[in-house]
């Protein structure tokens, strides 16, 4: 699809993690990292901490800003669609008491929207229409149950509003949250934007689990807000909250896929050229899971969805994400030798004096991989980038041990959550896997614990944090390599060692 440009009015702001530098002309930032510098004249309409939509030329360039993810739009209601224009989506099963919840919630916070609740083969469904009845919605019935993804293309197409708002059963929205997405759809481009979904407070006590869970929920994707794209930061959005353009929606969700059909569906729209947001100022409360077992089961649930996601979306699900010479250096730290530790010090050398080198043109010392767009090419091309920083040496003195951190941190990950059956029997017999195993183990633990502790938590906590860290781990593995087993499938094991994105 030809990409609409923004509207007037429209207002990106500058990620609080971007670094800009060269007085404004260079820019790092986004996930995955980039480096990006802006023509002068493109500069000149950065004055202020923001930039607004005026015309054709800040309109591509807020475009840029924002699809590289080193700058975010703020949510406007200029063109935007209103409540009247959405039908809220609900597959339920049962639950009539968090059914009641949740529409109680959507009533108090959107009253002005439709909801269609469909009864996915519920055991007594004239409790499930009383419930709907009272808060003034209208039920669809399957006779027999046929999962949440046929739930919710049912309720889908029993409306006809431009707007579709997907909520699970289990969630709380909070005030607001309705608003701020739909100020998202003022853009035309953008297909689909999704909230926060944090953890639901019902005030009583935290076990091991909850507490893990508020803090590091796969459901919660941070208070950052990103555009959606594969091996980003922010690489899908979970189906629990989902406001999507009827437009845009297709076929909607894979009913053969009774899980990571979101992260499907989400794929594919962004396929077809719109423009996915995550925006965290709208927040979606959702009731954990306490119970150990319970909690253990979906995480391994969620692991058996990389198999089938891998083999419909190559290269946008593997492990590890490496350039060859970040997997390079990191094997060879990998083999725990004076020798090797030596080696890869010199390749991580030699790759920044490469990089350097690369960053330089002739009779332009200060260029780095530098196309000449100017404003008019960025309206053509939907692009503004010459990659590039003052000074090259520096630059690649920054960007190379950066990439080997992140090199080291996507290792250790995977060694602990997709390749650890395979790590744990190589630690039977090799002493140097079960040391790096070990280290991996607690290192990562203890600095995600760091990332996400609660202010004035102690050792304890520390150690309840990284026993549920490693057990999250464990149980998405094995759901993951019995998901592998079942579609016969290497695909969601083997590393990406090209350095290149996943559409290269």
């Amino acid at each position: 699809m030809t990409t609409p440009r923004l509207p007037d009015g429209w207002t990106v702001r500058p990620d609080p993690r971007t670094w800009r530098v060269d007085g404004g002309a260079t820019w790092i930032g986004g996930s995955p990292p980039r480096v990006l510098r802006l023509s002068a004249a493109a500069r000149r309409h950065l004055v202020g901490p923001e930039l607004v939509v005026a015309d054709a030329t800040t309109a591509a360039l807020a475009r840029l800003l924002s699809d590289a993810g080193v700058a975010h739009p703020v949510p406007s209601p200029v063109d935007a669609p209103g409540p009247a224009d959405v039908t809220v989506v609900v597959p339920v099963k049962d639950r009539t008491d968090e059914l009641d919840r949740l529409l109680a919630a959507v009533r108090a916070t959107a009253p002005g929207v439709g909801i269609v609740v469909v009864d996915d083969g519920s055991a007594d469904p004239a409790a499930t229409e009383a419930v709907v009845e009272r808060h003034g919605g209208r039920v669809v019935r399957h006779r027999t149950s046929r999962g949440p993804s046929a739930g919710r293309n049912t309720g889908a197409r029993a409306g006809a509003a431009p707007v579709i708002a997907f909520l699970d059963s289990d969630v709380v929205p909070e005030q607001g949250w309705l608003e701020t997405l739909l100020g998202h759809l003022g853009d035309p481009a953008v297909g689909v934007v999704a909230p926060r979904i944090a953890a639901w407070s019902h005030g009583g006590p935290e076990n091991a689990v909850t507490r893990y869970e508020r803090r590091r929920s796969s459901l919660d994707l941070g208070e950052r807000p990103a555009p959606v794209t594969a091996r980003s930061r922010v690489a899908y959005v979970p189906s629990a909250a989902l406001v999507v353009r009827r437009e845009a929606f297709g076929d909607g969700f894979r009913e053969d896929m009774p899980v990571a059909e979101d992260v499907d569906l989400v794929w594919r729209i962004a396929a077809a050229g719109w423009r996915l947001r995550y925006e965290p100022a709208a927040r979606v409360a959702h009731e954990h899971r306490a119970a150990v077992r319970a909690w253990l089961g979906r995480k391994a649930f969620y692991g058996t969805g990389a198999a089938p996601l891998a083999r419909q979306h190559p290269r946008r699900v593997p492990p590890v994400a490496l350039a060859p010479w970040t997997a390079g250096a990191v094997t060879l730290l990998g083999v725990q030798r004076r020798w090797s530790t030596a080696a890869a010090g010199v390749v991580t050398l030699v790759a920044t004096a490469r990089l350097a080198r690369g960053l330089r043109k002739p009779g332009e010392p200060w260029a780095v991989w530098r196309q000449r767009w100017h404003i008019a090419d960025i309206q053509r091309q939907r692009r503004a980038i010459a990659d590039t920083l003052t000074g090259p040496a520096p630059l690649a003195a920054v960007l190379a041990p950066w990439g080997l951190g992140g090199a080291l941190w996507q290792a250790a990950g995977a060694l602990t959550r997709h390749w650890w059956p395979a790590a744990a029997l190589g630690a039977i017999v090799s002493r140097r896997v079960r040391r790096a195993l070990l280290l991996a183990a607690v290192a990562e633990g203890l600095a995600d614990w760091l990332r996400f502790r609660d202010p004035g938590a102690g050792p304890l906590d520390a150690l309840a944090h990284l026993a549920a860290h490693r057990a999250d781990d464990v149980a998405y593995g094995a759901g993951l390599w019995w998901g592998a087993w079942r579609h016969r499938t290497l695909a969601p094991l083997l590393p990406d060692l090209s350095g290149k994105g996943p559409d290269a």
